[in-house]
């Protein structure tokens, strides 16, 4: 799995870091930076709930075959 925030639509909302601190960061303080990419399979459904749970719909997946 990849994972990307759309650096346009990200609030700097948090929801991402609490769910995934280690793929997602606030530390700009700005927009959410992604940490690990590709993500680690074990943190894979997490990623994806906090791709749902997103307020701004700003982190785009992509899954790998």
């Amino acid at each position: 799995m990849r994972v990307r925030v759309n650096k346009d639509l990200c609030t700097a909302c948090g929801v991402c870091e609490g769910l995934v601190p280690e793929v997602f960061s606030l530390e700009n303080g700005l927009v959410a930076e992604v940490l690990l990419d590709p993500v680690p399979e074990e943190l894979e459904d997490l990623v994806r709930e906090a791709a749902e749970n997103c307020p701004d719909g700003a982190i785009e997946i992509e899954e790998e075959d």
